[in-house]
């Protein structure tokens, strides 16, 4: 990516790059589904425009080529988070982290497939009417979820990035399955405005790139307070490539609670062989004890099911999303437009996140799950 960047601010032919690299993402596109729509002309244009600009412009990511997971709102793009509730949707707007990308040089490609809304961890929950992609090495293979499509084009592709969103670990599974980076930033650090909502209070859109050293490239572009992101930190953004390759005086603590039962022995001896690496570089390491965390899948669960049910019903064929002819009550009518075009992961969890906020047993599941939250949240803080 460094060197691509870096030919194209010199002079380098950003239209002919950016054709080539469309026709490479064609080819393996037919063959592993990355990519729910390829922005062709889009691209080119674009490509056209930073060209004539770099002559008296600098651009941090010029011409790079970047994807975008598909519910991350990109102007006049299919934006329907990979759900046939929203097939069609083209947005008005692009979100923050993509304008952010486009103003930096970046070129936009086209959208990756994803699990349905974000709904899975393996990427083979794609919403009704969409297919899965197959793993970058392997066909047999799945390529993680929810960010799927951009784990595996970026691990097929030379000189890329691709925003990707997590809720519950969407960007660093992908990453981890398909061996490249994901990086999830903590929540409030990258702007949430332009994201399909999963669970309100836990997107997080970060970068999915080759290196580590590249991520920290496109978290430099995309992280900042944002004013139509109420959630989003007004605290300092530091240069992250800057900081890369520090380790003395860093602080890592090795949390007891998650190595244990059901963790692989190879996956413990490699942890443990890299935190003696960075201890010998001259970063403290430390075994801590968080005794709530055993607690956090089913607190994730919880709060991000509630949440995505409250955000999910207005995909209800009156407003937004798909409809139909309007020949029942309107009970009946909502019934059939969301068993239609929603797929079953989808309806499993709205109908869990509807019954864990419901009257009666709100305070029992979602209320308490809250607070389970802020205790861990607390731990972590006394950590540290």
């Amino acid at each position: 990516m460094k060197d691509h960047i870096q030919k194209m601010q010199t002079g380098g032919d950003i239209v002919a790059a950016i054709t080539s690299f469309v026709e490479q993402a064609k080819k393996i596109n037919d063959s592993h589904n990355y990519l729910t729509v390829i922005t062709e002309a889009q691209a080119i244009e674009q490509a056209k425009i930073i060209q004539k600009q770099a002559l008296t412009k600098k651009f941090p990511l010029a011409g790079l080529p970047f994807t975008v997971k598909h519910g991350i709102c990109v102007k006049d793009v299919d934006t329907s988070a990979s759900s046939a509730i929203l097939k069609g949707y083209k947005p008005l707007f692009n979100a923050t982290a993509v304008q952010k990308m486009i103003d930096a040089g970046a070129i936009f490609i086209g959208k990756t497939v994803q699990d349905e809304f974000g709904f899975g961890a393996l990427g083979i929950t794609q919403g009704k009417g969409y297919t899965s992609p197959t793993h970058p090495d392997d066909p047999e293979l799945c390529c993680g979820g929810s960010s799927s499509g951009s784990g595996g084009f970026t691990k097929k592709m030379p000189a890329h990035a691709s925003l990707g969103e997590s809720t519950g670990g969407s960007i660093e599974a992908p990453a981890a399955f398909c061996g490249v980076v994901g990086l999830c930033p903590t929540y409030s650090r990258v702007s949430r405005h332009g994201l399909l909502d999963y669970g309100t209070s836990l997107d997080k859109i970060g970068p999915i790139t080759k290196t580590l050293p590249e991520a920290a490239t496109i978290l430099n572009v995309i992280a900042g307070h944002d004013a139509k992101d109420e959630t989003s930190s007004n605290e300092p953004v530091p240069d992250y490539e800057k900081s890369l390759g520090n380790i003395k005086g860093l602080r890592i603590a090795r949390i007891k609670e998650a190595f244990t039962e059901g963790v692989d022995e190879s996956i413990k001896n490699a942890v443990h062989e890299k935190l003696t690496e960075l201890e010998k570089q001259g970063a403290t390491v430390r075994e801590v004890s968080l005794p709530l965390l055993k607690q956090g899948i089913a607190t994730y669960y919880t709060i991000g099911l509630s949440e995505a049910s409250t955000n999910l019903a207005k995909y209800c064929g009156m407003r937004y999303g798909q409809s139909g002819p309007m020949n029942a009550t309107f009970d009946e009518y909502f019934t059939k437009i969301r068993t239609e075009h929603f797929g079953e992961e989808a309806k499993r969890r709205v109908l869990i996140g509807t019954f864990a906020r419901m009257a009666g047993y709100r305070d029992a599941f979602y209320n308490k799950a809250l607070r389970v939250r802020t205790k861990i949240i607390e731990d972590y803080k006394k950590a540290f």
